[in-house]
């Protein structure tokens, strides 16, 4: 009886030492993957995602030769029919997978000498290494769906689960374990919504301007103050507009000619030409631009045109925009001369001036 329990002791003295070491053998093993992520392209559930997996190998890790990576995708991904286009396999430089440079893996169905193996079994995406190796403490990148390109083009293929919690967990033979928990929520956009108001800005600079004492031996031109002599023409005034009307904008005159009592001053069309024809009788406008309005050509005194044109009591269009415009300055020009059988008096007109936008 003695001997018998004896043994039965020394039975049991080794079935707990080998109980005891299997933990140790574990530990030992596996190590910790640092500086996991998984960057979706959208969070929304039950939608179509890219996604872009990193993380960093251990120190004491890296990838040998015939050894697997493995992505597993928690239950309520939808996996989709994934083929080799929908995958890109790299490893970075360094262990910083912000900065890190990755050279992509060739990759094939079933890995072969450089080129590595990538095929998935249900939730189940395994990558296996040829001969090729990543050595330890690296970043390694694997992306999912339309973001795939090193190859040929992805296609988006899994769809995300329902809100939730989900997990990828990385495992395989090449020994380091890591899980990543993605956050899905029922919308992850934000409508965000504004007006801007139409709007236009018109100005005339100054709405008094004048000749004065018109002559026969030379052109005049109307100012702020007192007329400019010819033979150079200078503007009287400005115009200033902006909108942001799609299409731009317009700007009209109406008004008579220069009149007195019942005399007038015929109006004229004259063609580049500063100070028209002195000593005839003469009343013209023309106008420039500091921006890329377009001037109707007969009112156009962008050198070297210098025109003039007047239409005596019709609305007619001298200046135009396609498109919007932030600020634009025109000058105008007012010219006049007089015959010698002009007759006397104080020639007046009022001209109307209108921007209209085209929303």
């Amino acid at each position: 009886m003695k001997k018998i329990n004896k043994i039965t002791s020394l039975g049991l003295v080794v079935v707990m030492v080998a109980v005891l070491m299997l933990p140790f053998a574990q530990i030992a093993n596996a190590l910790a993957l640092t500086s996991l992520s998984d960057t979706l392209s959208t969070v929304k559930a039950s939608t179509l995602a890219n996604h872009e997996i990193k993380f960093v190998t251990p120190v004491a890790g890296g990838v040998a030769a015939g050894e697997t990576i493995t992505y597993t995708f928690s239950a309520g991904f939808v996996m989709g029919s994934q083929v080799l286009a929908d995958w890109d396999f790299a490893s970075g430089s360094t262990n910083n997978c912000s900065s890190a440079t990755f050279t992509e893996k060739a990759l094939l169905g079933t890995a072969s000498g450089a080129s590595w193996g990538a095929a998935i079994v249900g939730q189940v995406i395994t990558i296996t290494s040829g001969t090729d190796t990543i050595v330890a403490d690296r970043c390694i990148r694997l992306k999912v769906g339309a973001n795939a390109t090193s190859e040929s083009a992805g296609t988006i293929r899994i769809t995300n689960p329902v809100a939730s919690s989900p997990t990828v967990a990385i495992a395989g033979t090449f020994g380091d374990t890591g899980t990543i928990t993605v956050n899905i929520i029922a919308d992850d956009q934000v409508a965000v919504s504004g007006t801007v108001n139409q709007s236009i800005t018109f100005t005339v600079d100054d709405p008094t301007i004048a000749f004065n004492t018109l002559v026969t031996a030379n052109a005049r031109f109307a100012g702020a103050v007192t007329g400019t002599d010819g033979p150079t023409s200078a503007s009287a005034h400005t115009l200033t507009i902006a909108t942001n009307a799609s299409t731009g904008y317009s700007i009209t005159y109406n008004g008579a000619t220069l009149t007195s009592g019942s005399n007038t001053i015929p109006v004229a069309t004259i063609t580049a030409d500063q100070d028209g024809v002195p000593g005839s009788a003469q009343f013209a406008i023309g106008f420039t631009t500091n921006g890329n309005a377009t001037i109707a050509t007969a009112y156009n005194q962008v050198t070297p045109n210098f025109n003039y044109s007047f239409v005596a009591g019709t609305t007619t269009q001298v200046v135009s925009e396609t498109i919007p415009t932030a600020t634009e300055t025109i000058s105008a020009f007012y010219l006049a001369n007089i015959a010698g059988s002009t007759a006397a008096g104080t020639y007046n007109t009022t001209l109307t001036y209108v921007a209209a936008a085209n929303f």
